[in-house]
């Protein structure tokens, strides 16, 4: 049932909050500026879509203007140059996937880490059917073109220096894309699938010898061969700077360790940081970061956990939830342990808002972004409206926290507690179901806000359909979904 009710499963908090203060911009002027920010947040999005399909057009170009592409005659020519257009398009997408993995804080801020990681996942399948189709394709193209049969072109193209290694990418790259498929994944150890997926960079690295020397299409002195060593020293680059150098920058600088270790409730923990330096991170509320903890239990597990308070000049705070053998591990972390992070990342924040009106909705743990949001936020009173859900009250994570925010800020606080309901697919209660209660009725001014929902993946979805449903842009919906 939708309530105004005071949790209570946490002692209270009291203000002042950073950020709670009343702004002197007009809404107006505000969603203004929002608009145009987000104009020109899809406008960079949209530069880097095309840029990324620009570099395999740019690479198939490259060897369509060769003097051998023009020699292509007979069925085995034609299969041997379609294996070639396919390896030049998968090769030069898994190097777009590698760079949407990096982590390059250019992309996070105009398209969003966990969008970007999104992207790269959609990208799995069809590059793998590409690099598999450029292996099969130029077996049946040489074996045409010899008379031999396609087991004996196999057989000597595995003959051939460097082929081995070409075969052996293809291989790591199959298990990577195998291993990524939600079926598969979830009956993995993370440990396992985390190891197995570290093999991407290998299957890149041990790729690149047949492409500089098996046969002429990168030849040595040609644009070609300019253009791909380019790709490589790029892509490769990124990953070197921004998933390993720029973190162990971090942690040196900011020496991040454990302070606390709060049980907040059965299975959830806040764990309490110190550090140097930590407002020069730049966080916002609404964003997470990687974070490893450097214990015998927990140093290979890196974990992508929202802050869950804005971190202050020296102290910090993330709220984990006991979702697998991981995450429990971290709930018997001792104070003193040194902490690694990478981040922050994310545009679950208020710089991603293009509308005058804020709605926040959250379940479970998912609350602790949007109670980060909700404190790093300039609102003025009524601007924003909170739903809070959980099963039932031992989910009360940070309630109370939120309500003194939401009382700091003139913010409308709701909480809804129950099950969800079995009639049918709903995010809601069976009693609130069963009353008509709505996004529209609980948020009355939904199409003119901004709506940020934060929770488990099913239930999420459920509460974005029908955000859609009822109207709301997609431009104002954003979303970010915990695994349950």
């Amino acid at each position: 049932m939708i309530d105004t009710a005071r949790p209570t499963s946490t002692p209270p908090v009291t203000g002042p909050f950073p950020g709670t203060a009343a702004p002197a911009e007009p809404l107006e002027v505000a969603a203004h500026r929002r608009r145009r920010a987000g104009r020109r947040r899809a406008a960079a999005v949209d530069l880097l879509g095309i840029l990324a399909w620009a570099s395999a057009a740019m690479a198939v170009t490259l060897w369509l203007v060769t003097p051998g592409s023009h020699s292509v005659s007979g069925v085995g020519g034609w299969l041997t140059a379609a294996g070639i257009v396919a390896g030049l398009i998968g090769t030069d997408l898994v190097l777009v996937m590698l760079v949407l993995a990096a982590r390059v804080p250019l992309i996070d801020r105009v398209f969003g880490q966990d969008n970007a990681i999104a992207v790269h996942r959609s990208l799995g399948k069809p590059v793998l059917y590409l690099l598999l189709a450029h292996g099969l394709l130029l077996t049946l193209g040489y074996s045409a073109s010899s008379g031999s049969g396609p087991i004996a072109e196999t057989i000597a193209l595995f003959s051939t220096p460097d082929m081995p290694l070409a075969y052996l990418g293809l291989g790591l790259f199959v298990a990577v894309v195998v291993s990524s498929l939600v079926a598969v994944r979830r009956r993995l150890p993370y440990e396992t699938w985390h190891v197995i997926h570290l093999l991407s960079y290998a299957a890149v690295l041990v790729a690149l010898p047949h492409m500089l020397s098996v046969g002429s299409v990168l030849a040595n002195g040609t644009w070609q061969r300019v253009y791909w060593v380019t790709l490589y020293i790029v892509a490769l680059g990124l990953i070197a700077l921004y998933r390993i150098v720029l973190p162990i920058v971090v942690t040196l600088r900011h020496r991040i360790r454990v302070v606390a270790v709060e049980p907040i409730a059965p299975g959830v923990v806040s764990i309490h940081l110190a550090g140097r330096d930590l407002d020069a991170l730049g966080t916002r509320g609404g964003q997470y970061g990687v974070w490893r903890f450097w214990t015998t239990k927990t140093w290979w597990h890196a974990h992508p956990v929202s802050f869950s308070a804005v971190p202050g000049r020296d102290r910090a705070r993330i709220t984990v939830r006991d979702l697998g053998a991981g995450s429990a591990r971290l709930g018997r972390i001792t104070p003193g342990t040194t902490v690694s992070l990478e981040g922050p990342y994310g545009l679950f924040t208020s710089q991603a808002r293009t509308a005058p009106f804020l709605a926040l909705v959250a379940s479970g743990i998912g609350i602790t972004p949007v109670r980060a949001l909700l404190e790093d936020t300039d609102l003025r009173p009524g601007e924003a409206t909170v739903l809070l859900r959980g099963s039932d009250t031992s989910q009360q994570y940070l309630w109370q926290e939120t309500a003194a925010l939401a009382e700091a800020t003139g913010s409308r606080l709701y909480a809804m507690v129950g099950h969800r309901a079995r009639s049918g697919e709903s995010w809601m209660t069976e009693d609130d179901l069963r009353r008509g209660v709505t996004l529209r009725s609980v948020f009355p001014r939904l199409l003119e806000s901004d709506l940020y929902v934060c929770g488990p993946r099913a239930w999420s979805d459920l509460v974005v359909r029908e955000a859609r449903l009822a109207g709301v842009p997609e431009h104002q919906i954003h979303q970010e979904r915990f695994e349950s």
